[in-house]
């Protein structure tokens, strides 16, 4: 079992609404799924895994050796125990945004910045692309979810777009922590640029956990828990987790179009006229700032209390 594989260059051909149908279900049934010819240049694709290595040699590998987890997991292993850390994570990450200072960025290695904000402007118009997909696949006005993420204002004044720029290093105790625990996402629109040699991203999909295949220069998608209330329960954000490897180390580019924290999201109400009262789902109507304040402190735990939560603030 694979997640799907689409051909997004299709979308405009005579294949569109095979396309459309591919994308619905990728949204519907599985949360995740992947782009190939998606229109971002293979070329700045290049640059993006040579500068994100080169910025993890520099910059990262030396202080990755006294983090947490490894003096966490050397203490089990000195101790001879057999226990599993389960409060953090074998992951070195840091996240890129559009008001980043100069200082947030990695100064040593050449071109990161260039490039990483070539491929982020396009990497923002390839979600708007998605987001308008999935509003015609749900039945909505063009520019719906988008919209919703910035406020009720149009263009991309208020919504988030960030980038979390993770590595994965070899482990030598794989078995005794994880590489990411498993986890909705909290945003809206996820576009992960992962490792085309190293595995280990899986999602859960009918209570088994499935590797998301390796393919060179795609770019995988999922939809977060923003997308799932917009949708009235239409298509949910799905749990997914990264495992620790004693091989490789994995590069992992998670870019996120999610809502400004000021905007209220609640279910489309398109949707809440269409869709038959048995099949009505309870979400709350909530300011998103509010929902990560809950999420931050839940991210690893059952979404559902997540709403619930929010509901009551």
């Amino acid at each position: 079992m694979a997640i799907p594989v689409i051909d997004f260059s299709k979308l405009s051909g005579e294949e569109r609404a095979n396309v459309m149908a591919q994308l619905h279900n990728g949204c519907e049934e599985w949360g995740f799924f992947q782009l190939v010819n998606h229109g971002i240049p293979e070329e700045l694709l290049e640059r993006v895994k040579k500068v994100s290595s080169e910025c993890y040699k520099l910059e990262r590998e030396e202080k990755f050796k006294t983090s947490t987890p490894v003096k966490l997991l050397n203490e089990l292993v000195e101790n001879k125990s057999h226990t599993k850390i389960e409060n953090v994570d074998w992951e070195d990450v840091f996240l890129l945004s559009d008001d980043a200072i100069e200082s947030e960025w990695p100064l040593e290695t050449p071109e990161f910045r260039e490039t990483m904000t070539e491929y982020r402007a396009e990497l923002k118009k390839l979600a708007v692309k998605v987001m308008e997909v999935m509003d015609e696949n749900l039945g909505l006005p063009k520019g719906c979810i988008r919209q919703a993420f910035n406020g009720g204002e149009d263009g991309d004044i208020n919504a988030f777009f960030g980038t979390k720029v993770s590595h994965y290093p070899p482990c030598p105790q794989p078995e005794m922590v994880n590489g990411l625990r498993a986890h909705t996402d909290a945003g809206g629109v996820i576009l992960l640029f992962q490792d085309d040699q190293v595995n280990g991203l899986q999602i859960l999909k009918d209570g088994q956990w499935i590797d998301v295949q390796p393919i060179k220069n795609s770019i995988v998608i999922n939809t977060g828990d923003q997308i799932e209330v917009l949708s009235n329960g239409k298509y949910k954000s799905v749990w997914h987790r990264v495992l620790a490897l004693p091989t490789g180390n994995r590069r992992s580019i998670a870019s996120f179009y999610n809502p400004s924290y000021k905007a209220t999201i609640a279910p489309a109400q398109q949707l809440l006229e269409i869709q038959p009262e048995e099949l009505k789902q309870d979400y709350p109507k909530f300011v998103f700032g509010d929902y990560m304040s809950v999420y931050t402190d839940q991210k690893f735990l059952p979404k559902e209390p997540r709403f619930q939560a929010v509901k009551a603030k």
